[in-house]
């Protein structure tokens, strides 16, 4: 797995995709202010050009300036030569789609050595996510909301609340939490220029307990980060909680007018964590 230096680093929040065959926007990508840039050689290449697309990608690899790589799904005839490619040090973790148990996932660890993050978009991935949630080398797990609501046959209201997928985004979360991982990755949101529904779908997915969110073009990444990222009112109270809680030996302590006790601590230093900084 991908070594990680000491200290508190603020996890990704807006991860940008970008297909693989077109080089051109790979650049772009990097240069767009995204969190994460996960080059794609799944859904966004056609069947015909995947040898192209792998190729294209392995000459623009930079240990400099790593990639996330989203490959093929186990059981296709790209997915050995997408590992292969994979072990590349300019591979800083893969997104490995249509994650459906432990196997291909322990494969992806072993013949790697990368940090994944299981894309969970089916009914199978749904029923073993608890185990692969505990595989080491699973740093996430995102979810596929588009392609679970076409598995599990499930029509979403026009109005984009998505209430009907409300519990199986809480099962992503309450699975990443049990195994120790970082909050869950949550799926696009498809209308590219409605940044108003794209500010309520990052809304939801931070209430729900998610810390990050897929992005499917340049210009929702500054509403994503603007969500996840932590308020300097946030942080100031944050601080504040800590450090009374520090003064107070560890005893309940009011901070502006609300008891604080070991759960809001909690809490506060988790804010700090979410923006990389040390309780």
């Amino acid at each position: 797995m991908t070594a990680h230096t000491s200290g508190p680093k603020a996890l990704p929040h807006a991860y940008l995709f970008v297909p693989a065959d077109r080089p051109e926007r790979i650049a772009k990508a990097r240069a767009s202010g995204a969190d994460a840039v996960i080059v794609d050689l799944e859904d966004a290449v056609a069947p015909e050009a995947k040898v192209r697309a792998r190729e294209a990608l392995a000459a623009l690899l930079d240990e400099a300036a790593p990639l996330v790589v989203r490959i093929n799904a186990a059981g296709t005839p790209w997915f050995d030569d997408d590992l292969e490619l994979c072990r590349h040090p300019g591979v800083a973790a893969i997104m490995l789609p249509k994650a459906e148990g432990i196997d291909a996932v322990c494969t992806v660890v072993e013949t790697t050595y990368q940090d994944v993050l299981p894309i969970i978009e089916s009914a199978r991935g749904l029923h073993e996510m608890d185990s692969i949630a505990r595989v080491p080398g699973v740093i996430r797990l995102a979810f596929g909301s588009v392609d679970l609501a076409l598995d599990l046959g499930i029509e979403c209201a026009p109005d984009g609340t998505e209430i009907e997928l409300l519990a199986f985004r809480s099962q992503l979360v309450l699975a990443s939490r049990l195994a120790g991982l970082a909050a869950p990755v949550d799926g696009v949101s498809t209308a590219i220029d409605d940044l108003q529904r794209l500010q309520a779908d990052t809304e939801r997915s931070r209430r729900l307990g998610f810390g990050a969110k897929l992005c499917i073009h340049p210009k929702q990444l500054a509403t994503v980060q603007a969500v996840f990222t932590p308020s300097p009112e946030r942080l100031d109270w944050a601080r504040r909680v800590c450090k009374a809680f520090e003064t107070a030996g560890g005893s309940a302590v009011a901070v502006d007018g609300q008891m604080v006790d070991l759960p809001v601590v909690q809490r506060a230093r988790a804010v700090l964590r979410d923006a990389g900084l040390s309780a």
